[in-house]
């Protein structure tokens, strides 16, 4: 029985249950050599006796081992340990199609197109391998948190051949596909109508056909109509449509012939969805036949008839579809396979405990004559090979080959060389001596993955016929190289390149400036490294080139040159650089920058500033402009920031006229700019009135008189005005010379 914190294989920790089947149950596990999550199942204890149970199981491991792909769930190991059979599986987190498809009713076109096409990938490389899956459902489709769709459940696998297959009713009922249900033919094709059935669910939110029971759904797979999937959505395009439909055709020949080609058309539905490019496949009459027996059509009517057939009519009769049989013996093999008492074969949830515990008891009995019928008929044939029964060779012939025929007698038999041999050439040569493998598995660097590496016995050994041979099967060397080319490769590309070489990739993501956004930039532990085979390795994709920001300096007070090295510092850049008056700051230092300190920017931002010139001076020189014109000296004033005011004229001897002769402040003084000044014009010369002209006056003799210096001369006579005086020395208006005493 597992328990929790139990070691399977003295390397698997079962940590926690996360889910239950039909016949096992599925753990949560460590893997302590690898250093990882894995999904370990278990098969059920109620089915560790029963072979058939543990065969299916087996064969699950088989055929999901051989299959590596993006799309299905990978098998890592397989073992058995205190009669517990386990599978060690990729643990994928993340949840069911059928629950995603509950949780959002019905899915987008573009939506149901990418999952149908990875599932169908998934599908396609295990139909490459031979493996028809036969139970496809969204039960058993993945979808992880990272979006990737993955396949799981090989339970019932089984491998195709070129040769008809006969199959026990298995698979989900909802998803089943005809053949499946009538117990006959069963290939690739039948994979197909399941996952044409699954798409249908995903576009619509149901399935096409529904019924009370088991048996009536597999009524309706055989002979029922389908309702187009455009009836219940009319948004679906028709070449959506179309596929659909052309999956789930009840003839397999009208039926996709592979996956590939259904790949091909959903690609091309999705890039054209509106275009009708779906060629729907005429009948012929090439399918596969079944020819049965006169024994099997005894055992089938005989069957019948023990279970009675009452019931089945009755669930017949309740169908508004009516069976359609080819001949009595078809007739009597489908009720066979779905009379009531055998629903069992169906994955349905809903199937009542104790109806269901009857069936089962009913159907191992009768498996149980048949597998007993089946032993005695080959324990015969075995004996009597074994004594000659069927020898009619002729005596000569029996005495050349006496030797063996005296060891085929007896109970033991040399052990043959398996070494380096395949399973299955393993298997055929121990076939007719009787042996049987138990399988162990275990890396090598001396034997391929796949060989035998190690047996029980060795070469020569005598054994008892029917023992059971222990031996160990080659997983492959331990080592393996990261490869060393995944720098600029698409996510899909290293993911497939890291699969391939046996490693577990894990993503991240990082800035890059050298490789584009989206591609792998870096790779941990690094590129060629050894490592052994299932280590993880993480990736990183580019982000495209990092936007990296840097906090802008306090410039106010410094020089210019501070500023700039601090900017550069920040790795910031200069911008434009002005000068101003300013009150505040001495001149020489910053008194402004454009982007407030502190504040976040992207590295290589341009950062302006002013430097201050000081406080400004509000006073002016008076300009010397004696000597002006008016009109010079108007103009000189107000280039220094003053206002010219033009004063009354005035006379100057020293000006010419129409020229400044004087001004109301000294040159050279200061004052506050926009004061006015007044400017004198001058006139010229003041121009003076000549006096007009009077008589001479004889001036009065003195009283002494001195002698004449020339005697006998007159005296001369004294001019008018002399001196340019009017009335000089007298009455002014009398016109006489003033007579002095």
């Amino acid at each position: 029985m597992v328990r929790l914190g139990m070691f399977l294989g003295d390397r698997y920790e079962i940590l926690e249950k996360i889910g239950s089947g039909g016949m096992s149950e599925v753990y949560r596990a460590r893997d302590h050599r690898l250093n990882r999550d894995v999904a370990v199942k278990v098969l059920k204890q109620e089915f560790n006796s029963d072979r058939s149970f543990i065969g299916k199981f087996r064969t699950e491991a088989h055929a999901a081992a051989c299959l590596s792909h993006p799309n299905i769930v990978h098998v890592f190991d397989v073992g058995e340990e205190a009669d517990i059979h386990y599978i060690v599986m990729e643990l994928v987190e993340g949840i069911t199609l059928k629950t995603y498809i509950s949780r959002k009713g019905k899915l987008e076109i573009r939506e149901t197109i990418g999952i149908a096409m990875q599932v169908a990938q998934g599908i396609e490389a295990a139909h490459e391998q031979h493996i028809v899956h036969r139970d496809i459902k969204p039960q058993n489709i993945i979808i992880s948190r990272d979006g990737k769709v993955k396949v799981t459940d090989f339970g019932i696998a089984k491998a195709a051949t070129n040769e008809t297959i006969t199959s026990s009713t298995m698979g989900s009922v909802h998803y089943i596909s005809p053949e499946q249900a009538r117990g006959g033919y069963c290939d690739e094709r039948s994979d197909i109508y399941s996952l044409g059935i699954t798409m249908y669910e995903m576009l619509t939110g149901r399935v096409p056909f529904e019924g009370d029971s088991t048996v009536s759904v597999a009524l309706l797979h055989i002979q029922g109509e389908m309702v187009s999937p455009r009836e219940y959505e009319p948004m679906i395009p028709v070449s959506l449509e179309k596929i659909v439909l052309k999956c789930t055709q009840k003839k397999p020949e009208m039926r996709y012939r592979t996956v590939t080609e259904l790949i091909e058309n959903l690609k091309r539905a999705l890039m054209t969805p509106n275009e009708d490019f779906v060629h729907m496949n005429g009948m012929n009459s090439n399918g596969p036949t079944r020819v049965m027996s006169e024994d099997e059509v005894n055992q089938i009517r005989n069957g019948a008839a023990a279970m009675g057939s009452g019931q089945m009519e009755e669930e017949l009769s309740g169908s508004e579809y009516e069976p359609y049989y080819d001949d009595e013996e078809e007739e009597a093999r489908y009720q066979l396979d779905y009379d009531e008492e055998e629903d069992m074969f169906f994955d349905e949830d809903e199937d009542d405990g104790e109806e269901e515990g009857q069936r089962s008891d009913k159907i191992y009995a009768i498996v149980g004559i048949a597998v007993a019928v089946v032993i005695v008929l080959l324990a015969l044939f075995i004996m009597g090979k074994t004594f000659g029964w069927f020898d009619f060779s002729s005596k000569k012939e029996n005495s050349e080959t006496s030797r063996p025929a005296e060891e085929s007698v007896g109970t033991e038999v040399l052990m043959p060389n398996l070494l380096g041999k395949s399973l299955d050439a393993a298997e055929k040569e121990l076939e007719p001596l009787d042996l049987e493998l138990k399988l162990s598995y275990s890396s090598s660097d001396d034997y391929e993955d796949g060989q035998i590496m190690e047996q029980e016995f060795p070469e020569g050994t005598p054994v008892k016929r029917h023992t059971v041979i222990k031996v160990t099967v080659s997983k492959g060397s331990t080592e393996t190289k990261v490869p060393d080319n995944l720098i600029g490769m698409t996510r899909e590309q290293a993911l497939k390149a890291l699969r391939d070489a046996g490693l577990e990739p894990e993503f991240d993501e990082i800035f890059s400036d050298t490789v584009e956004e989206g591609k792998v930039a870096k790779v941990s532990p690094g590129l060629g490294i050894t490592a052994s085979i299932g280590d993880k390795v993480t990736v990183y994709l580019s982000k495209g080139e990092e936007t990296k920001t840097t906090t802008v300096p306090q410039l106010l007070g410094k020089s210019e040159a501070r500023a700039r090295q601090e900017l550069e510092d920040a790795k910031l850049e200069v911008g434009s650089v002005t000068k101003d008056y300013s009150d505040d700051y001495e001149e020489g230092e910053i008194m402004s920058q454009s982007i407030r300190s502190g504040s976040t920017v992207e590295e290589g931002t341009k950062v302006d500033f002013v430097i201050s010139q000081g406080e400004k001076d509000t006073t002016v020189r008076v300009p010397d402009v004696l000597g002006y014109s008016e009109a010079d000296a108007v103009a000189r004033i107000r280039q220094e920031g003053l206002e010219p005011v033009i004063g009354s004229p005035i006379y100057s001897d020293r000006v010419p006229a129409g020229m400044v002769a004087e001004m109301e402040h000294d040159p050279g003084t200061r004052l506050e700019t926009g004061t006015t000044i007044e400017i004198y014009i001058s006139m010229g010369p003041e121009q003076k009135e000549t006096p007009a002209p009077t008589e001479p006056t004889t001036p009065a003799p003195p009283e002494n008189p001195a002698p004449p210096e020339n005697p006998g001369q007159q005296d001369p006579v004294a001019p008018e005005n002399p001196g340019g005086q009017e009335n000089p020395g007298g009455t002014p208006g009398d016109g006489l010379p003033d007579i002095q005493a």
